[in-house]
């Protein structure tokens, strides 16, 4: 079980994506380890900037997604939840097609905070973008999920 304090059921996790941005950007989450978190994401016209390239904003979608998940599946549910703080990315390779893989692995797990690194590679297992986001953990009541 890990880190994890939920049951790790990839398609109820895929399901909290549905009618959201991630659905649109077509993130899924695919595997998830004993302390890490991966998912993918097409790079295709609905991840483009106008160069034809991967969006940075896409990838910030993404690694947002990915630490997001992993944090909220550190927790018990009916007592807490994570929402972000703060979150940055450096982009170091354009993509132009096929997929992108994140993986999100925790730097710190704190009662009121988490940081988690999401390093986003291409299909060659190419670097293309590192994403570090800090996430509060608040109480349940605080946000309702929709």
């Amino acid at each position: 079980m890990g880190i994890w304090q939920q049951d790790i059921d990839l398609a109820h996790i895929n399901a909290w994506s549905e009618n959201t941005l991630m659905a649109v950007l077509g993130i899924r989450i695919t595997e998830i380890g004993e302390d890490w978190l991966r998912g993918t994401m097409p790079v295709d016209a609905r991840t483009h900037q106008p160069y034809g390239l991967l969006h940075g904003g896409a990838s910030v979608a993404l690694a947002e997604t990915l630490g997001s998940t992993a944090a909220m599946l550190t927790l018990d549910p009916a007592k807490f939840r994570a929402v972000g703080l703060e979150i940055n990315a450096n982009h170091v390779r354009g993509v132009r097609e096929g997929t992108v893989t994140g993986t999100a692995k925790a730097l710190h797990t704190g009662r009121s905070t988490q940081v988690w690194e999401i390093r986003i590679e291409d299909e060659r297992q190419r670097l293309v973008c590192v994403s570090r986001i800090t996430m509060a953990v608040v109480p349940a009541d605080v946000v309702a999920p929709h």
